[in-house]
């Protein structure tokens, strides 16, 4: 583990985050101010889940395993990271929580999976700065804590997999509303993994279509989805960790309940329908 890195988590604001992003930092030619840093933040209360050495263990296992394919360290994370740091989604939902890991406890990891491309607009190779410090579908470890929660399975983060090693997934339907429904984001991925829908075209096309065709009321009256126990979930939360998840099989996540099965299958069928409908780039059509 990293001797600067902090012993707990904290919140940092997200003026306090902006501030300290400087265009030279994001080029990677000054570091961050980590005792300016330290100053500006919150910290929690001193409960066990607050611990940086277990999170930030991930970190290093998952640069370590990934550094020839980057974007596979999502898949391989997200559910390790969610079982790991046991969050509520208020808590989840404070932006200064996801500004802290990035700036102070891992912005090597940042850096490492979101590193900066030159353009001929912008020669030296610039990390953009919502990575560290912007929206949850952005953000590099709040997209991953999100996509682990809103497309796992109740235990089973099986599906979290599946939607976490494909960018497009992550990149266009986590933003959307509607993957709150649990049986929308459950329909969706069945699309992915029957492959109907296949190439990153395919996956915004299918988000898109989606998206348009109903709020979260529609898809909640024609696939009703059972209420997860929220019992079960804080229990999960205050269960004390002795170890890290296992690094070889996936961990288990709070048990507070399935998808029910006869919700994905109402909207499996709706679903191609409007994908075979929806206008994809390059994909050819019979005249």
């Amino acid at each position: 583990m990293n001797t600067t890195t902090p012993e707990r988590l904290a919140l940092l604001p997200d003026e306090i985050a902006a501030k300290h992003l400087t265009t030279a930092v994001l080029q990677g030619l000054e570091p961050l101010r980590t005792t300016a840093i330290d100053r500006s933040c919150e910290p929690l209360s001193p409960e066990v889940r607050w611990a940086t050495e277990p999170i930030r263990e991930l970190f290093d296992e998952a640069m370590k395993r990934f550094d020839d394919s980057r974007t596979g360290a999502d898949a391989w994370l997200a559910p390790r990271l969610h079982a790991t740091l046991r969050l509520t989604r208020r808590e989840a939902a404070d932006n200064r929580l996801w500004n802290h890991l990035a700036l102070r406890m891992a912005p090597d990891y940042v850096f490492w999976r979101h590193p900066g491309r030159p353009s001929q607009n912008h020669p030296v190779p610039t990390v953009n700065r919502s990575r560290f410090s912007g929206p949850f579908y952005s953000q590099a470890f709040a997209r991953l804590w999100w996509s682990a929660e809103l497309f796992r399975d109740g235990y089973d983060y099986r599906p979290a997999v599946l939607a976490c090693g494909n960018q497009d997934v992550l990149n266009t339907a986590l933003r959307l509303e509607v993957i709150l429904h649990r049986p929308v984001a459950q329909a969706m991925l069945r699309l992915l993994g029957n492959e109907t829908a296949r190439t990153g075209r395919d996956i915004n096309a299918l988000a898109q279509a989606v998206n348009s065709a109903g709020t979260t009321l529609f898809f909640e009256a024609i696939a009703p989805d059972a209420a997860p126990d929220p019992d079960a979930y804080r229990d999960w939360i205050e269960e004390l960790r002795s170890s890290l998840p296992p690094l070889e099989a996936l961990p288990n996540g709070p048990d507070d309940g399935k998808v029910p099965l006869s919700a994905v299958n109402a909207l499996v069928p709706l679903f191609e329908r409007l994908f075979a409908e929806a206008p994809v780039r390059g994909k050819k059509t019979d005249h």
